[in-house]
């Protein structure tokens, strides 16, 4: 016993203080080593880029988060620096989203104190999911499930916004007051605001229309680019990249001149604090007028957000949660509130030709530099500029497209889509996610529980009825198996023999092998043969425990046809064989080397599909 514990302390200290222990817990100790002047020059443009494209982002995404501008910021910095040491991908980027913006509002009801709590905890509900690899829980997320949320999240953002591109004010939160308000209330609209929101919106549309552009699609592969092309494609792209900052600024600089000579037509955000963010622990307390909400009252604020932000941050991200999670929990120290991989700064971010995630410690740079030098500026940011932002990011959310996919590859998904985007857009994100999980699942359950089978018969025999199984067999299922074998042989008189094929059956449990057991009486007790044929020898041990009587196995469904017509014959109970020429018109041969036949389903020919 001694020598085994010894042996295993070497073999897990030999593990443990490897180098390949450390590469794999510290990625940076993969790559830093040989870093050099041509990889950093990559990173530092793909990491400004990413900058330029944060800032602007981080502002709009606040607004959305009803949280004070600052915290966007606050939440696009440190997250970068974390995940440099810990990220094992170099293209990703972590930061504010659209969809964690909009959790957020929901939970924090726009107490900063309640969205800083929620990042801690949400760092380590991730960093305990990475550690216990329970990843598989998000599996029962069907894509559907996750498509119908992202679409109604995006519209939910989208209108939300409306609000800042007309100038209006005390308009309600929840999705349907909020359409209501709006419309009510655009009579009260801020042209001006209008103006500037439409025109930023057209410009963030067609200037990436132009970078997404094929600017090859016509040219001659064989004429190479002339030095002047290649420096406009590039501006062409940098431009569309930095799109949402070159807005914010245009935009920014033209509302401060006209406010330096006291004109004030647009809408314009609140003071942005400068300087870098205080640093501490939450709070867990917060001051509501007169009143502070602290202890047990705080924590149920948090609600069903503890959970539903976690997951929803680990979506498609899983692989790495425990790298989004102690970036979450460090970020909470510097009043962020939650943060995940953005799929377009990533996609920015890869584009720019990053080449190690050392290009976040750039991102993460510039987003410093900004709060300590630009901050008293964001004053002078039209709210209908930020508006525009947000709504021309979340348009790519919206998947309308994936319905008709659904509908082509498996209909019963559409159900699951339009369930999920309908309970979001009206009863809350986590209400409409529960439901479509639950559709989901219902789904499944039911087509477990149903398993596809098909009845068929042989030329040479057709009194003999052989049950094909076209799928697994799990305990939902126990009922239905025991009908489609009832139906097969034990409908109407006379009675058949029948042969069940499992070839496809790759699990057994107790509520299966006690349904076979009974099928096999019910067959014994009506005068007649339930044999079954193709059973994996692990399988049909696990059957041969129950000790079901009379049960018999075969190799294969010919052995067992066989075995079936030597008892009969023995009795007399068999038909003389049938000849190819008499075979009728309801059955076609499915096989003509075994000679097997299926029924017509006009005629003969049992299924049960679900």
């Amino acid at each position: 016993m001694m020598r085994k514990c010894k042996n295993y302390a070497h073999k897990w200290a030999d593990n443990t203080c490897s180098m390949r222990y450390l590469k794999k817990r510290l990625p940076i100790v993969a790559w830093l080593p040989r870093y050099n002047l041509e990889k950093f020059q990559g990173d530092l443009i793909a990491g400004l880029t990413v900058g330029l494209t944060v800032i602007p982002q981080g502002l709009a995404y606040a607004a959305v988060a009803e949280l004070p501008l600052q915290h966007g910021l606050y939440s696009a910095f440190m997250g970068c620096f974390v995940y440099c040491i810990l990220g094992t991908s170099k293209d990703i980027t972590l930061g504010p989203t659209a969809l964690m913006s909009l959790m957020t509002a929901q939970y924090a009801e726009g107490q900063p104190a309640i969205a800083v709590a929620l990042c801690l905890f949400t760092g380590l509900i991730q960093f305990v999911m990475g550690i216990l690899r329970l990843g598989f829980l998000l599996n029962f997320m069907a894509v559907p499930v996750n498509s119908g949320f992202v679409t109604a999240a995006a519209i939910i953002i989208g209108c939300g916004q409306l609000k800042l591109i007309l100038g209006l004010k005390d308009v309600r939160k929840p999705f349907i007051w909020n359409i209501y308000d709006t419309f009510r209330k655009i009579p009260q609209t801020n042209h001006w605001d209008l103006i500037l929101g439409l025109i930023s919106f057209i410009t963030l549309l067609i200037l990436k229309f132009i970078k997404d552009r094929d600017w090859d699609k016509d040219r001659d592969p064989n004429v190479p680019l002339t030095r002047v092309q290649r420096a406009g494609r590039k501006a062409i792209w940098l431009v569309g990249t930095a799109r949402n900052a070159i807005i914010v600024l245009v935009t920014t600089i033209f509302a401060g001149i006209l406010y330096v000579y006291n004109i004030r037509p647009f809408t314009m955000t609140k003071e942005v604090p400068p300087g870098f963010p205080p640093v501490g622990p939450p709070s867990f307390s917060y001051q509501h007028g007169n009143h502070t909400v602290e202890g047990e009252e705080f924590f149920t604020h948090l609600g069903a957000g503890v959970a539903v932000i976690p997951m929803i941050g680990l979506l498609e991200n899983i692989a790495i949660a425990k790298a989004f999670g102690i970036a979450n929990t460090v970020s909470c120290f510097f009043g962020s509130y939650p943060v995940t991989g953005s799929f377009s700064r990533t996609a920015v971010n890869s584009a720019s030709g990053v080449r190690t995630p050392m290009g976040t410690i750039f991102t993460g740079s510039l987003v410093i530099l900004a709060m300590l030098f630009v901050t008293p500026y964001f004053m002078y940011i039209p709210s209908a500029a930020l508006g525009a932002v947000i709504i021309a990011s979340v348009i790519n959310m919206v998947e309308f497209e994936h319905i008709t996919e659904q509908w082509r590859v498996h209909k019963p998904d559409v159900f699951v889509w339009v369930v999920t985007f309908f309970c979001v857009l009206f009863l809350g994100i986590e209400y409409g996610i529960l439901a479509g999980v639950g559709v989901a699942l219902a789904l499944l359950l039911y087509n477990t529980a149903k398993p596809a089978t098909k009845v068929e018969y042989t030329n040479s025999y057709p009194e003999i009825g052989i049950v094909r199984l076209d799928s697994g067999l799990y305990f939902p299922a126990s009922d239905s198996i025991k009908a489609t074998l009832h139906s097969a042989g034990l409908s109407e008189e006379p009675y058949k023999p029948v042969v069940m094929d499992l070839t496809h059956l790759s699990h057994l449990d107790f509520s299966v092998v006690r349904a076979l057991g009974r099928s096999v009486e019910e067959y014994d007790l009506n005068k007649t043969t339930l044999y079954f044929a193709c059973l994996r020898e692990d399988l049909e041990e696990k059957i041969n425990q129950a000790h079901i009587k009379n049960l018999r196995c075969f190799p294969t469904v010919q052995e067992a046809v066989d075995a079936i017509v030597v008892e009969s014959t023995a009795e007399g109970d068999v038909h003389q064989p049938m000849l190819m020429t008499e075979l009728p018109s309801d059955h076609v041969v499915i096989s003509s080397d075994t000679e097997e036949v299926l029924p017509n389903q006009s005629t003969v020919n049992k299924e049960t599909s679900i």
